[in-house]
């Protein structure tokens, strides 16, 4: 691939973001969507967010774990179990992580 290929590649990519994500900025007024689009649409960010988070617990080198001793499965649950009690962002991130910590560096998992 040449310079210019590659440089022509990067713009077209440019190009296609700014037109696919401006679709909803550019009209005056509000472009109306059914409910049950609007409905799908809410939990869009948090599919998203499984989507990245959910392989990187449940996978290792591209295959689903086939061991219980892993500190990510437990570290997600204690960080779930945290969440569903106080509602805290940091508590789940502080609780998760001290689980992960202490069976990474304690248990050697």
């Amino acid at each position: 691939m040449s310079v210019w290929e590659a440089v022509l590649g990067i713009l077209g990519m440019a190009v296609i973001t700014m037109v696919t994500r401006s679709f909803f900025m550019i009209p005056d007024r509000e472009i109306p969507l059914p409910q049950w689009v609007r409905d799908g649409l809410r939990y869009a960010p948090l599919a998203a967010l499984a989507a990245v988070i959910v392989p990187e617990i449940v996978m290792t080198q591209g295959e689903l774990i086939h061991t219980w001793k892993d500190a990510r499965l437990y570290a997600a649950a204690v960080g779930t179990a945290y969440f569903f009690w106080k509602r805290g962002i940091l508590g789940t991130i502080l609780s998760g992580t001290a689980v992960m910590l202490t069976l990474r560096i304690g248990l050697g998992w």
